[in-house]
């Protein structure tokens, strides 16, 4: 087969989306050599992903969440040749292109909550529609956006394979007190802090979570800290102006967005990742923090219950003071901490990237085949 993924996100930005997109191309290229890949990326990129003798690296103009993307990428195709498959893993395929299309829906918040979007977003993500009646097939990163696919858009469930994502190998416990009072050190972080990461936007909740920090600070003399790891995406001078009106600006830290080589010390040195979000189609970080021995608290919707099953409190994400009270049995109950830590090391086995590579494989096989 001849198979193209489109990796050009890669070059902007290193959250989820191009997260999943690396994991897997360097998955593939562990598992497949048979197979002919031509790996999308944008032209004034630096970087190769794969250096493999059936892997190529294409350079193209087209620039991604541009009003134009969609139609100059299926211009751009027109000169790659024939194609069994082209993968599109931010969702979107080439408008007007004939051959098979494979789309990665990552989540439908957009359409669950239109009101955290801009004006430009809403207009990106408004092409979901169109995207899921072009695609031959789906890839959804979970039951629960599998379930939001064929509720919101229609779509028949026999168009859809759900495949997991996974946490990297660079995430394991590290015991190390020299590597984590470094990583203390550099950040300018206290002995005990509180990890949240994710991009800072709306769907993301973090109001809720510094104002369940606040009460724990108040009600309960916490001596740790609030972390915030992530770029600022997109209506987020609310969490901002949010500290400064509770004075929280020495217990709050903005780390924004953090080299890749420190993320699993990062999360080594926390107490606790804490990820309130009212949506995610996956979420990433819980299975990190689990995988670094890190006990973790999640809101209880969308994809969360399914990710972490029991590994993890659960809290509903308006819940202010459930949040407080979580976050306190992790500083005080040891007892919990030591149950949650083992339980989220054996959960994150039931996860891996080379598996998801199979499983995306064998989704590839079947378009190629039915094209």
């Amino acid at each position: 087969m001849r198979i193209s993924i489109d990796a050009r996100l890669s070059y902007y930005v290193q959250a989820g989306i191009t997260q999943y997109t690396l994991n897997l191309i360097r998955a593939l290229a562990g598992l497949d050599r048979e197979n002919e890949y031509l790996i999308f990326q944008r032209r004034p990129d630096p970087e190769t992903i794969v250096s493999q003798e059936n892997f190529r690296r294409v350079s193209l103009w087209a620039p991604t969440h541009h009003p134009l993307e969609q139609y100059m990428l299926g211009v751009e195709l027109l000169f790659q040749g024939k194609m069994d498959v082209v993968h599109c893993t931010d969702f979107i395929p080439p408008f007007y292109y004939r051959g098979a299309t494979v789309i990665t829906v990552h989540d439908l918040n957009f359409l669950l909550y239109p009101h955290f979007l801009t004006r430009q977003s809403a207009r990106y993500y408004g092409l979901i529609d169109r995207a899921v009646r072009q695609a031959t097939h789906i890839i959804a990163v979970s039951e629960a956006t599998k379930r939001d696919l064929v509720r919101l858009t229609g779509t028949p469930e026999t168009k859809i394979s759900v495949i997991y994502e996974a946490a990297e190998p660079v995430y394991y416990p590290i015991h190390d007190q020299k590597v984590l009072a470094r990583i203390h050190n550099k950040y300018h972080l206290p002995e005990q802090f509180i990890l949240f990461v994710g991009t800072i936007q709306p769907r993301k909740n973090l109001p809720t979570l510094i104002r369940a920090f606040q009460s724990l600070i108040e009600g309960y003399r916490t001596q740790a800290d609030l972390a915030i790891v992530g770029k600022s995406g997109w209506l987020y001078d609310d969490v901002h102006q949010l500290v400064e009106d509770l004075d929280l600006k020495d217990r709050v830290h903005f780390l924004g967005r953090v080299p890749a080589a420190d993320m699993p010390h990062l999360y080594n040195a926390s107490q606790m990742l804490v990820l309130p979000s009212y949506y995610e189609g996956f979420g990433l970080p819980p299975l990190e923090a689990m995988a670094c021995g890190v006990p973790v608290i999640v809101s209880d919707t969308s994809s969360m219950p399914e990710v972490v099953g029991d590994a993890a409190l659960r809290v509903a994400p308006e819940d202010e003071d459930g949040f407080t009270v979580a976050m306190w049995r992790f500083l005080t109950d040891d007892s919990l901490r030591a149950d949650m830590i083992g339980k989220g090391l054996r959960r994150v086995e039931c996860f891996s990237w080379e598996r998801a590579a199979q499983e995306t494989l064998e989704v590839y096989r079947k378009v190629a085949e039915r094209r």
